[in-house]
């Protein structure tokens, strides 16, 4: 029997697309410069993490949904802002990225609007995967889709200033880190303990990267279902999420879960990072409600939500350090 050859990968095959945008040249590139907002911004991308950087060149490791699954990769990038430019290569380029390297260009466009342009080196595989014309298809769409995603961030950050917005919370666990991380792990235990939480659908597509369709109920007993993945980095005490499927007051939605230990305990810190979507805020708050009450309504819910989780993780590691003094033999 003969041994099916192995695909091989070859590149050069490039896509180039391009968008305008009514926001000045300078908005567009610092959107496009600062690749750790891209998870607020992109619909695809889920998580970025600087690696390296001397302020002109930089290093990330990226993940992002393609194919309905999540990648992740390392990039390395070069940014002109005089230029601008930012120029980027992936270490080892894969067919799971579609991409080797590419280039994002920002410069003045007609009638005041900005281009934007993204040109990409697709990886393509011959004998075997989906083939060169299905990872370029899949390259369009992607870029496609975050040149629209930088143009409606770039018109909205030009626009009107507080639809993004940061906040978090934070409690004091006397008991052992691991046990508070190990709660907010077990996100599929959650139904019944949690308040909030009616049930969860958990998949792990890889170690420490869960796919989460969660029913829950407010405090105002309305419904949703919301769909996130989360980033499970446990020797650094940390679980990054982002929802792929927001609540409908919200465009993006996307935080992080950091438990810090010390001599006597851990700090537990819940991190929400949003973006409302504004066309929305009457429809789900009612009319006469603006970014101020929509502000003020995202922060109470998820903020109460976080700290009634917290709470129910620093009782799970106290208790089990109550019950270890009790099972302790006297002297």
């Amino acid at each position: 029997m003969t041994t099916p050859a192995a695909p091989t990968v070859r590149a050069g095959r490039v896509r180039g697309h391009e968008v305008l945008i009514p926001a000045p040249p300078d908005v567009v590139y610092k959107l496009v410069a600062d690749a750790t907002r891209w998870p607020s911004l992109l619909r695809p991308s889920i998580h970025v993490e600087p690696l390296d950087s001397d302020g002109r060149t930089e290093r990330l490791r990226m993940w992002a949904l393609a194919g309905g699954r999540v990648h992740d990769w390392y990039s390395r990038r070069v940014l002109s802002p005089a230029a601008g430019r930012v120029d980027f290569r992936q270490e080892s380029p894969s067919p799971s990225t579609g991409v080797a390297s590419g280039t994002w260009a920002v410069e003045p466009g007609p009638s005041s609007q900005t281009r934007l342009s993204l040109v990409l080196d697709v990886v393509a595989e011959d004998g075997g995967g989906a083939g060169p014309e299905a990872a370029c298809g899949a390259v369009d769409e992607f870029a496609r889709t975050a040149l629209e995603d930088m143009r409606r961030a770039a018109q909205a950050r030009s626009a009107r200033d507080g639809v993004s917005f940061s906040f978090e919370d934070s409690v004091r666990v006397n008991g052992p880190a691991e046990l508070v991380l190990d709660f907010l792990y077990r996100v599929g235990d959650w139904p019944g303990v949690v308040p909030h939480v009616e049930a969860v659908r958990v998949t792990e597509e890889a170690p420490g990267v869960q796919r989460v369709s969660e029913d829950g109920r407010t405090p105002g007993s309305r419904t949703y279902t919301s769909e996130s993945v989360r980033m499970c980095f446990p020797h650094a005490g940390r679980i990054v999420f982002k929802q792929t499927v927001p609540s409908p007051l919200l465009r993006s939605c996307r935080g992080e879960w950091s438990v810090v230990p010390d001599e006597r305990g851990a700090t537990v810190v819940a991190r929400h990072r949003v973006v409302l979507d504004e066309r929305r805020v009457e429809r789900v708050l009612g009319a006469g409600a603006g970014l101020r009450e929509a502000r003020a309504h995202v922060r109470a819910v998820l903020g109460d939500a976080a700290l009634a989780t917290i709470s129910l993780a620093k009782r799970h590691a106290e208790s089990a350090v109550r019950m270890l003094g009790a099972r302790r033999p006297s002297s």
